[in-house]
């Protein structure tokens, strides 16, 4: 199940960075999604504790074929279906006596979190869209790494890892930015040069009948037989019967922009 390998963990639940309109928001959660590759089949198993810390959990297989086929033992819904889009989407439709129930879009971010986009199908025809934000869930040990270590009670794990996994983001999201912007801006100035030499050809291969002084603004024409020449006359001073390219003028690196 290749297609599949960036999902296929348990991931645990950001209460705070989800939108919730079909109930409360939770308090946790878990969402695992696992090939079953002796009976090719995936499982979605789904497990959250609400703010009244009551539990709610349920658990389906998904045939990842891509045809619609029966679900067993779900009083919620009796058919589903899979849709994959790329390796970083892909869309489960559930089913209910036969009309769409409910569809779950999975997408990863580029932080590397899970978005699970739930849009449930009301029998007015109108739709309700939660919203879930996930993260890896990491392996961790509830005791301490070393004999000298500190004792890290299972309760505290989640914490730490959390506070530590946000702060590894944070910093490396901005570094990250910090690069994209400079790739940018190299981009931006590559294109910037680029624009710049081929104005410059096309000036250095036009009819020069002066010499160009530096700073200086002079206008670029296009003949009919389709050569160019530059002049000291701007379009507006004479009754010209050329092609206006633009007012040209010429850097301190023998290079030409065009001035406005």
């Amino acid at each position: 199940m290749n297609e599949l390998y960036n999902f296929l963990f348990s991931w645990q639940l950001f209460p705070e960075m989800g939108t919730y309109h079909t109930a409360e928001r939770p308090k946790s959660g878990t969402y695992k999604i696992n090939y079953l590759s002796e009976i090719s089949l995936l499982q979605i198993d789904l497990n959250w504790v609400g703010i009244d810390n009551n539990a709610y959990n349920t658990s389906y297989h998904i045939n990842p074929n891509g045809d619609r086929h029966a679900i067993e033992n779900n009083v919620i819904f009796d058919e589903a279906s899979y849709a994959f889009q790329d390796h970083k989407n892909f869309t489960i439709h559930l089913y209910s006596n036969g009309a769409p129930f409910v569809d779950i879009s999975h997408e990863i971010l580029h932080n590397g979190y899970l978005k699970v986009i739930e849009t449930k199908f009301e029998p007015d025809g109108s739709q309700t869209i939660d919203i879930s934000i996930y993260h890896k869930q990491l392996s961790v040990l509830p005791y301490a790494a070393s004999v000298a270590g500190a004792v890290i009670k299972p309760t505290e794990v989640g914490m730490i890892k959390h506070k530590a996994l946000a702060a590894m983001e944070e910093q490396t999201d901005l570094q990250l930015n910090q690069i994209r912007q400079q790739i940018e801006l190299l981009a931006a100035q590559a294109q910037e040069i680029n624009r710049r030499k081929e104005l410059s050809m096309m000036i250095y291969n036009a009819q020069l009948s002066f010499t160009p002084v530096m700073g200086n603004i002079y206008h670029l024409y296009e003949k009919k037989d389709g050569s160019y020449f530059l002049s000291m006359i701007a379009p507006s001073e004479w009754n010209n019967q050329f092609v206006t390219i633009g007012s040209v003028k010429m850097l301190a690196d023998h290079t030409w922009i065009e001035v406005k």
